[in-house]
């Protein structure tokens, strides 16, 4: 009998032992998981409207958070990387604050129209990590992601100088604002600097989802004899292409050529795009997700990224150009001078006017 009841006792202190080990277990792994272990990292990001493939900043952001997700041994999903996409502009707060009640340690707003959205939740959500691209929020946890446009669309600018023959350049615009101004700026100075009797005829649209009106503005730059436009307009810059490649398609012999944006758009006309200038999303959400996931979130904060970080650029030269040599050429010596600090390109219009390249 006593030696019943002893076993039972034993029983019931290793029961004992196994559920407090198993709780203490428990307590840890939480822990660990919201202490911003680098195994335990995740990161995920919200789109504007636009969508995960729109082309551009949307889907160049997703490419560089998947990856930093297979790069860091991430599962997409919770707890690793993962994306939630935005129907309408309502959706912005509302998809943020889900991402970070799923506990993701870093959560980015992709574009400046989810500012308002990102300032919103972040103050909401203190304990948690939120950055945004293009547009500053002055708040202790989140980080915000600038870029010199200026420099890519400078080399952009130079490679339309050296392609144009007629002398006359196009610029069509979105809608107002200092991201593209800084475009605009940078453009008109590489122009003039590698060919200064060459103009640019300047437009805006007033709408980044027109396409129709971007096909209308490029038409009339085309019709009045200039041979290069580029754009700076979303989705409104898919009229320039369609415009651009209706006339190649009547005339095979008519030298027009169409610059893009953000993203390598040369699958836009394989026979009118001459180039890109790029804004690396891609490489400044991996640099941010980095320096989270090491402990040095940027917070509060604006991360710039321009030619020496290689946050902008310009996309390899159509191959049909017919001096495609010599443009690869002079965008190697101006990319050179500008890294170095002994070019620094207009970001304004007031700048520009004050601009000299010597």
């Amino acid at each position: 009998m006593k030696k019943r009841k002893i076993g039972m006792t034993l029983s019931l202190v290793l029961a004992a032992g196994t559920l407090l080990g198993a709780c203490g277990k428990s307590d840890d792994t939480n822990e660990t998981s919201k202490g911003g272990d680098k195994d335990t990292f995740s990161v995920a990001m919200v789109t504007d409207v636009g969508g995960v493939d729109d082309k551009s900043f949307n889907q160049s952001a997703w490419e560089g958070l998947q990856k930093f997700g297979k790069d860091n041994g991430l599962e997409k999903g919770k707890g690793g990387y993962d994306y939630v996409q935005s129907k309408s502009d309502a959706d912005y707060a509302t998809n943020l604050n889900t991402l970070a009640r799923q506990d993701f340690d870093l959560v980015f707003g992709i574009g400046f129209l989810m500012q308002g959205a990102v300032d919103e939740i972040a103050q909401q959500q203190k304990d948690h990590h939120f950055a945004i691209v293009d547009s500053e929020v002055k708040q202790d946890n989140v980080a915000s992601i600038l870029f010199k446009e200026q420099e890519a669309s400078f080399l952009a600018g130079v490679a339309a100088a050296m392609t144009t023959k007629s002398n006359k350049i196009g610029f069509i615009g979105g809608v107002e604002g200092a991201v593209i101004e800084r475009f605009e700026a940078g453009f008109v100075a590489g122009v003039k600097a590698a060919k200064p009797e060459a103009t640019v005829d300047i437009q805006y649209a007033g709408a980044f989802d027109k396409a129709e009106l971007g096909q209308s503005i490029a038409s009339k730059m085309y019709s009045s004899g200039a041979d290069v436009v580029f754009h700076a307009a979303g989705g409104t810059g898919v009229g320039l292409f369609k415009e651009a490649n209706d006339l190649k398609k009547k005339d095979p012999a008519r030298e027009i050529w169409a610059i893009g944006v953000d993203s390598d758009q040369a699958n836009m006309g394989p026979d009118v795009v001459l180039t890109s200038a790029l804004k690396r999303v891609d490489n400044a959400v991996i640099d941010v997700s980095t320096k989270a996931k090491e402990g040095n979130f940027p917070g509060g904060k604006v991360a710039l990224y321009g030619l020496a970080e290689d946050g902008v650029g310009l996309a390899p030269i159509n191959s049909k150009a017919a001096n495609k040599e010599a443009i690869e050429t002079a965008v190697k010596e101006w990319t050179d001078k500008i890294k170095s600090g002994a070019v620094k390109v207009p970001g304004t219009r007031a700048e520009l006017k004050t601009f000299s390249a010597k």
